[in-house]
C-alpha cells in the first residue's frame, strides 16, 4: 500500500519523498521539503505530466544545487537497482531525472556510453 501525505492541497507519494530527500524515517513533518523537492516528486510519480513542468524546471532558482543533484542522481540510482521490478516504471523515472539534469545542469553526472563491446560508467 502506497502511503501519501497532502502538502498545499497536491498528494505526494511518501515512497518518493524518502527517496528524493534521502531521509528514510521521513514521515509527517515534511516543512524541510522544498519546492523544486516537491516538484520533482510530482514528476516521477506521473512522468507523463513532465512536458507540462519543463518550464518549471528551467525556471528553477536552486537553493541548493548540489543537493538537488544528488536528489537526481539518487533517482536514478533506484532506477536502475529496481528496473527488473517494474521495467517500464523505473525506465520513466530514470528518464525523468536524467532530461531534468540535463536541462538544470547541462550535463548528467551518472551516464553509461558504450564503447564498442565494454560499458563505460562517467562520473
Amino acid at each position: 500500500m502506497v502511503e501519501y501525505i497532502t502538502i498545499d492541497n497536491k498528494k505526494y507519494s511518501l515512497k518518493s519523498l524518502r527517496l528524493i530527500t534521502g531521509d528514510l524515517s521521513l514521515a509527517a513533518d515534511v516543512t524541510g521539503i522544498s519546492e523544486e523537492q516537491l516538484l520533482l516528486c510530482e514528476a516521477i510519480d506521473d512522468p507523463y505530466i513532465l512536458p507540462y513542468l519543463l518550464d518549471r524546471f528551467y525556471s528553477l532558482e536552486l537553493k541548493d544545487a548540489e543537493g538537488f543533484r544528488l536528489c537526481l542522481i539518487r533517482i536514478q540510482v533506484d532506477s536502475d537497482l529496481r528496473l527488473n521490478e517494474d521495467i517500464q516504471k523505473h525506465q520513466h523515472r530514470g528518464y525523468v531525472a536524467r532530461t531534468v539534469e540535463k536541462l538544470l545542469f547541462r550535463d548528467i553526472f551518472l551516464e553509461v556510453l558504450r564503447e564498442g563491446e565494454e560499458e563505460v560508467v562517467e562520473g
